[in-house]
């Protein structure tokens, strides 16, 4: 997995700079390692206005829920420009791997999406953040909730767009479910 973090560093009048980390874990040992930092300068287009200046800072705390941020482009909507069902549960069962296998550190496989539910179409250009938390661990199984929520980066308007649980389930390299070790 890589984990790619940015954070406004400086904000002119119509500029802004950027510094991010890409930084690569192994989903089963965990083992974390640098992999590159760098400087982005980017450029307001399109408005006289002024940039807003450097907002609070927030820290991850490792109790929240793993948070996972992408953007939806034309490939991944359907005819009315919104997002393709398809590609929303893969991104919402991505995390729920991430999230599952980060909780037992074990080579983790859906074995069901208990229940999805869509409250809001996410369109074409819109940013989405997904939050996946752990709900329950069995003996092999970890239970995770998925929300989806899309935000227009323009307009700031942004709204929850679904919901969803998985159970993952621990397995062995025949594909065998495995009990978590020391956890449950």
């Amino acid at each position: 997995m890589v984990e790619v973090t940015g954070r406004v560093v400086r904000v002119g009048r119509k500029s802004l700079d950027v510094e991010v980390e890409l930084i690569a874990e192994a989903p089963v040992s965990g083992e974390r390692r640098l992999c590159t930092r760098g400087r982005f300068t980017l450029v307001a287009v399109g408005s006289e206005d002024p940039l807003p200046p450097i907002g609070e800072t927030f820290l991850h705390d490792a109790e929240q829920p793993l948070r996972m941020v992408d953007m939806i482009f034309p490939n991944q909507t359907n005819h009315y420009g919104t997002l393709y069902g398809g590609h929303a549960l893969r991104m919402m069962g991505k995390a729920a791997f991430i999230a599952s296998t980060r909780q037992s550190r074990a080579v983790m496989v859906m074995a069901a999406s208990d229940r999805i539910d869509f409250h809001s179409p996410i369109r074409e250009g819109e940013m989405v953040e997904l939050a996946a938390e752990v709900r329950m661990i069995g003996r092999s199984s970890v239970r995770i909730s998925v929300d989806l929520s899309a935000e227009d980066l323009i307009s700031e308007e942004r709204r929850h767009a679904a919901t969803a649980l998985f159970t993952m389930v621990s397995v062995d390299e025949n594909g065998r479910a495995k009990p978590l070790g020391g956890i449950g």
